[in-house]
């Protein structure tokens, strides 16, 4: 089966222009304000509203107050919740009483101890990367071996390897980096990374 893809952290109205073109499954919208490629809610509203409605908005959180996610899941702006940071269980759990969005937790894989977490884990969905995000590396895809539900593989993928990577197994694909040339959304490579997965062109 195909995986899904998901373009995470876009930043300029341009990028929402070129997903909606190129047609991934998941556009990220990230929340993190010590990332680059924060966005603001207000931004996020702009950029929702343009989305094309079959492209599903996915708000990226790290250690983020549960009531400042369900500010932002109230305002409409997103579609799903995704955890990058140190949430636990407990979390995901009271986080599930004020969100009835999806919920998609990160985990960062060193080890076959943090697969059988991301098991184990409550969220709807499991992201598999290799450390803090957007950081353009991959870990061990032998790991991939022990993971019993759908994932979303994510860390080190880019137009060459999404290739190899979509014969993998995994539900979804996520990529930011790997799709940016000096630091910003090339369209380009968003489309070649979406025509090497699917397998045609755009």
């Amino acid at each position: 089966m195909t995986p899904r893809i998901k373009i995470c952290g876009l930043m300029k109205i341009e990028d929402i222009l070129t997903v909606n073109e190129a047609k991934p499954d998941y556009a990220g919208f990230m929340f993190y304000e010590k990332s680059k490629r924060y966005i603001t809610p207000d931004t996020a509203k702009v950029f929702y509203e343009r989305l094309d409605r079959s492209i599903k908005a996915v708000g990226v959180f790290v250690d983020k107050e549960i009531s400042d996610i369900a500010k932002i899941a109230e305002e409409g702006i997103i579609d799903i919740v995704q955890l990058h940071g140190h949430e636990m269980e407990e979390y995901i759990r009271e986080l599930r009483m004020h969100v009835s969005l999806p919920v998609i937790k990160a985990f960062s894989v060193t080890g076959p101890v943090v697969v059988e977490e991301a098991n184990r884990s409550p969220a709807d969905m499991v992201l598999l990367d290799s450390g803090a995000g957007g950081t353009g590396t991959r870990f061990n895809w032998d790991l991939i071996s022990k993971v019993r539900r759908d994932y979303f593989l994510a860390g080190g993928l880019d137009p060459d390897n999404a290739g190899e990577a979509a014969k993998l197994g995994s539900y979804a694909l996520d990529v930011s980096s790997g799709v940016e040339t000096d630091g910003h959304k090339d369209a380009d490579k968003i489309r070649r990374f979406i025509e090497e997965v699917r397998g045609r062109s755009i």
